[in-house]
């Protein structure tokens, strides 16, 4: 069984190094992290391999940090980032 929990929403989209900004709104997000990003035409998973704040690389985000991270795909603002945890 698959959880998913809202953690934030994509507020800009870097194109060239396949850049996120992301603003954490719910809970955390650490390096390792499992997420699905959904929106009106946005939706796959991928697995946090980089985070930074400030082009600083960090470990953790909490609620209320505005982070950047590379993803695969072109997101858009307003996308939904959700984690995701297997249970069972």
């Amino acid at each position: 069984m698959v959880e998913k929990q809202k953690v934030g929403e994509v507020f800009t989209y870097f194109a060239k190094p396949c850049v996120a900004g992301i603003k954490v709104t719910d809970g955390f997000l650490e390096i390792g992290d499992k997420i699905l990003i959904r929106g009106h035409t946005t939706n796959f998973e991928q697995v946090i391999e980089s985070m930074q704040i400030e082009h600083k690389p960090i470990q953790r985000a909490e609620a209320g940090q505005s982070i950047g991270i590379k993803v695969r795909e072109r997101v858009r603002p307003h996308d939904v980032v959700y984690k995701i945890q297997a249970n069972g």
